[in-house]
């Protein structure tokens, strides 16, 4: 007896070896760029390298211009023409959501560290002065905004307010607005502000792809500023971690990140232009309406995933490329070439046998939002199964500055053109 259970253990313990190494094979073996820590320092790197070589004069459309100049530094990163890349503040931690406070300072929330800091630039040289703790000892603080001199800070459970000092840098007198969902799953919120003064917020999924029993989930809230009257403002949202307003439309576009587990291409991450009342059809739908029959195998007498039911997404990107800040050009001070233009992070992959993201990517888009074409605005993160660095959120500054957090390298970079840096 002692010898047949010896066996059955065997064949168990095999047995579960064999399913842990498929597994992984299909679905983790591209994991290294997400968790091993970086082969080199990108903050020296950038720091090290020299600044890039304008090119010469060219033919276009047969007129002499003078074009702008290409990124030839030596540093992995490669950048759109035109711009270069310095670091702003280094050894921050693992920085996420960015935000302007009343006086310009740049605010940061370091969602591991429980905290949230300031970077100030006094002397105005492109390098912030110090890393300021506005506020600590909070539960995974992810988004920030502010309005009225009111700075409001999302942790994973809660939205609240605070009195902010724009001189001493400091948080006081905290004042919960609205309680959220902790727990497994999803836990960054995100707030923004939308054109009508009400407060959105941004909740995660508790799962990967499952039906949620907590109403707040997987959904954009909607509330008065002061947290009152919270309600659904959109759903069937898995994760949308970002959002941002349209420069012209006025729209409310967010970044989606669809499920995992279906392969190396399915489903694609999105774009979404997100409108009051809408489902965007998580768990049920994912990209151009696509019903997740590997999740739902149930018989609708209607397809489950058709407008004006269900909105499709606007952009689809590629799978797990996990998209996050986004943020639109405006016309002051950028080469016309970008206005309106639409900057997007993608933080990359975990589970795709060949990774992708890690890069920023640039959407041409005309003014009302539509679609004209992409391409890579910076990329060289990845290097093979590791990353440098991993973008996380994007503030772009009228007069051709961007700046770009990064959770894995702990650094903020400053992105600017030619114009500027003169």
């Amino acid at each position: 007896m002692k010898k047949v259970l010896v066996i059955i253990f065997g064949i168990v313990l095999g047995g579960g070896f064999l399913w842990a190494g498929i597994f992984y094979w299909e679905n983790l073996r591209g994991i290294g760029p997400a968790v091993l820590p970086p082969s080199q320092d990108i903050g020296k790197l950038i720091e090290q390298a020299p600044q890039g070589q304008k090119d010469k004069r060219q033919e276009v459309s047969g007129e002499t211009k003078e074009p702008l100049p290409k990124n030839t530094t030596d540093m992995p990163l490669a950048l759109a023409d035109g711009f270069s890349i310095s670091i702003f503040a280094r050894d921050i931690g693992p920085a996420r959501v960015m935000t302007w406070d009343p006086k310009g300072n740049v605010l940061v929330s370091i969602t591991g560290e429980g905290k949230v800091v300031a970077l100030p630039d006094r002397n105005h040289d492109g390098v912030a002065d110090e890393v300021a703790t506005v506020i600590s000892a909070l539960n995974r603080p992810h988004g920030l905004a502010f309005r009225e001199g009111k700075l409001y800070i999302a942790e994973t459970d809660q939205v609240a307010t605070y009195d902010y000092d724009p001189i001493r840098l400091k948080a006081t007198n905290k004042r919960k607005i609205i309680d959220l969902p902790g727990g497994e799953g999803h836990f960054t919120r995100t707030i923004m502000f939308a054109a009508d003064g009400r407060l959105l917020t941004s909740v995660g999924s508790s799962c990967n792809v499952c039906n949620e029993s907590d109403w707040r989930r997987a959904k954009i809230l909607v509330s008065n500023p002061d947290g009152s009257d919270l309600k659904v403002f959109a759903s069937g949202l898995r994760n949308a971690v970002f959002m941002t307003t349209h420069l012209v439309t006025g729209e409310i576009w967010a970044t989606e990140m669809g499920r995992d587990l279906l392969g190396d291409d399915l489903p694609p991450d999105e774009i979404n232009m997100v409108e009051e009342g809408k489902s965007y059809g998580w768990p049920l739908c994912y990209g151009k309406n696509i019903h997740d029959t590997e999740f739902d195998r149930n018989t609708y007498i209607r397809s489950p995933c058709q407008e004006p039911f269900e909105i499709s997404s606007y952009l689809d990107l590629p799978a797990h490329s996990a998209p996050l800040g986004l943020a639109f050009i405006p016309e002051e001070g950028w080469p016309q070439e970008y206005w309106y233009n639409l900057l997007v992070a993608y933080h990359g992959s975990w589970n795709r046998s060949v990774p992708t993201g890690y890069n920023i990517v640039r959407f041409k888009l005309d003014e009302k939002g539509n679609y004209l074409s992409q391409e890579d605005f910076i990329s060289g993160w990845l290097q093979g199964n590791r990353a440098l660095g991993r973008p996380v959120d994007i503030l772009v500054q009228p007069g051709g500055t961007v700046y770009i957090s990064d959770d894995k390298a702990g650094v903020v970079y400053r992105v600017s053109t030619a114009e500027v840096e003169k």
